[in-house]
């Protein structure tokens, strides 16, 4: 295990324990999120070095590195899948005005990429997991590579996406660099990631299961991605809903609460915050829209 000692952010070295989560996925260990207290950024600490962490991943039910694992909520959410790929895909054609070459960091088993693909668009991947990689090398018939740093050298993208894969990185302040200088002056960066101010996250509270620790190593608001972002050279140019994540968090949230999914809760739960998310801008999970400044 290790500690974080200062605040990705803001450099700060002071902190205070905001939550204390279980993993209900892996180990059924507790493990403390802390909060900066200068910025207010929240980060999983102790945590799992680099040695530790792929052990936390194995499970059946990560549903993004496989595509058979089974049961009612990771069905719904292939379900879901398909027609958000679509928005997706719709999202990055007008951001872009046409098609391009796309980077899917941590594009697990390359359903997005595969989108993409179809789309007309120039597609490569980068997913640290071997055997998800191995599942999108043979989908995509072409090179996933393994990290950022095999990238290197590479001509530049017109849109680099990274979906629910930010809060994984143990190391933003040398990724975020990395990512700036593989995007195109004029091109995009998405980073879509869980709210922990939404009002879900506030509902559920320990039992929130976008918390995921400790795969989930930070935990972001709107307050505290765009300065992380800004002092890297980029631009916050605009944020979407992710509207279907609520329901499918509640879901996940419901059963670590109880023991047993509660849908008829899980609805009424997704509603509620998809409806203060109109006027707050707190929604469930977000997709932020970044360029170079």
């Amino acid at each position: 295990m290790e500690t974080v000692d200062n605040c990705p952010n803001c450099g700060s070295n002071t902190f205070s324990p905001f939550l204390v989560c279980q993993d209900y996925l892996v180990s059924q260990k507790n493990f403390t999120i802390q909060q900066c207290q200068q910025c207010g950024f929240r980060l999983t600490s102790p945590r799992p070095g680099k040695e530790e962490i792929g052990a936390y991943y194995k499970s059946e039910q990560y549903v993004s590195h496989n595509d058979s694992s089974g049961g009612i909520i990771n069905t719904a959410y292939r379900l879901v899948r398909n027609y958000t790929l679509k928005s997706k895909l719709k999202l990055i054609n007008e951001l872009n005005k046409g098609t391009g070459r796309i980077l899917d960091v941590g594009c697990g088993t390359g359903a997005f990429l595969e989108t993409c693909l179809k789309g007309n668009w120039q597609v490569e991947g980068m997913e640290p997991d071997e055997d998800a990689r191995t599942i999108a090398r043979e989908k995509l018939k072409s090179v996933i590579q393994p990290n950022l740093e095999s990238l290197s050298g590479t001509l530049p993208f017109n849109v680099i996406t990274l979906w629910h894969v930010l809060e994984h990185v143990p190391n933003l302040n040398e990724v975020i660099p990395q990512l700036y200088n593989l995007l195109k002056p004029e091109g995009t960066l998405l980073i879509a990631v869980p709210n922990s101010d939404s009002y879900d996250a506030q509902f559920f509270k320990e039992y929130w299961a976008a918390y995921d620790v400790p795969r989930h190593l930070h935990h972001f608001t709107p307050s505290t991605i765009e300065p992380l972002f800004k002092k890297h050279g980029f631009k916050l140019t605009g944020k979407r809903p992710m509207v279907f994540d609520a329901f499918y968090i509640a879901m996940l949230s419901t059963k670590y609460q109880t023991g047993q999914t509660n849908y008829v809760k899980s609805v009424e739960v997704g509603l509620a915050s998809n409806a203060k998310a109109k006027q707050s801008g707190n929604s469930s999970s977000l997709i932020y829209l970044f360029r170079k400044a």
